[in-house]
């Protein structure tokens, strides 16, 4: 009888085990899922990020091109001028 009741608590010990076992494996199941979902979110917004970087790589390349072309067309400007008589000198011409 002492053997029954020790092997029938047994077996309500492992059962117990079980199910915890198995609700625990649920648990971790929904917490993975949800962990993947949101994974999955920010892996979007990373790419969204990556195209606008590209976009705006190409922009500030292209900004970069139009800088370097206004400051030849001021060089250009700045030398004529210099070739040019100011307003004093040609006073002075006139005169």
């Amino acid at each position: 009888m002492v053997e029954e009741n020790i092997k029938e608590f047994k077996n309500e010990i492992i059962k117990h085990f079980d199910e915890k076992a198995e609700e625990t494996k649920r648990h971790f199941d929904v917490v993975a899922e949800d962990l993947k979902d949101e994974i999955k979110i920010v892996a979007e917004q990373v790419g969204a990020n990556t195209e606008n970087i590209t976009v705006i790589k190409g922009d500030v390349h292209q900004i970069k091109d139009d800088i370097e072309i206004v400051k030849i067309d001021i060089e250009f400007i700045k030398n004529g001028l210099k070739q040019k008589v100011d307003r004093d000198e040609f006073a002075v011409l006139e005169k």
